[in-house]
């Protein structure tokens, strides 16, 4: 599939799904998250299709709980190609993952997606939003934002405060009115001094915080954080009452 005029070519992307789904049970007790069903379709495959609207040729999975079921769940996809990463042995959190990954993710920016994030988009479609406003000259990371109020599966307090050019700071008080959706486009160079061991991607954004490079882009659409079963039939419903 080609880009869409105008935007930059992001032609890979990493599907985080290596996670062990805890709050999700009963509804993993027997298959791993990322095979949960939402509106007919996997919320792994809703990521996938997404990616394959963008443009996207090359996804990275990492699996790690039942990574058995993904894998077979995979050898029936069509679109991007998809390249797993193995981390049956040893779960790398985000961080880690990635720097993983990296050898099968290219030189330059690629797109991450956490499996639990999903949205809806009334107009411009999310990855597109991203990839209209990266700049590589002056980002190194750029997180797709939601409201803290509003967003559906989410109840905590805020991640991030954005100034008026872009640029992100953590919460400072009591709430921040940004959360981080799990959507976002990295450039590869921030993970130049990093080893595939567990750590948290945090660790990256603090220090691109410090230097001025994290960025963040308020979404136009609704998030839904499908991390519980009681998240799941919420966003179930809202997809069916707004005809998505």
């Amino acid at each position: 599939m080609t880009s869409k005029p105008n935007l930059p070519s992001i032609r890979t992307a990493m599907i985080m799904a290596a996670g062990l789904g805890t709050r999700m049970r009963p509804l993993t007790d027997h298959r791993p998250k990322p095979l949960v069903e939402l509106a007919g379709r996997t919320l792994l495959d809703h990521g996938l299709a997404r990616l394959r609207a963008a443009g996207v040729e090359k996804v990275v999975v990492n699996v790690h709980y039942l990574a058995d079921l993904i894998e077979t769940h995979l050898e029936g996809h069509s679109g991007p190609d998809v390249f797993v990463s193995d981390e049956r042995d040893h779960l790398l959190d985000t961080g880690g993952g990635i720097t993983k990954a990296l050898p099968e993710l290219g030189s330059d920016a690629f797109f991450v997606l956490n499996c639990d994030s999903l949205w809806h988009e009334p107009r411009v479609p999310l990855l597109d939003q991203l990839r209209g406003a990266w700049e590589a000259s002056r980002m190194d990371c750029l997180l797709a934002l939601a409201p803290t109020q509003g967003s559906l599966g989410f109840d905590g307090a805020g991640d991030f405060e954005r100034a008026d050019d872009g640029r992100l700071a953590r919460r400072s008080g009591a709430s921040a009115p940004f959360v981080n959706t799990g959507a976002y486009l990295v450039h590869p160079r921030v993970f130049a001094n990093a080893r595939p061991e567990p750590f948290s991607m945090n660790l990256i954004w603090d220090t691109l915080i410090a230097e001025g490079r994290l960025y963040g882009l308020p979404m136009d659409g609704l998030w839904m954080h499908v991390g519980t079963p009681e998240a799941l039939a919420e966003a179930e419903a809202r997809l069916i009452q707004l005809g998505a």
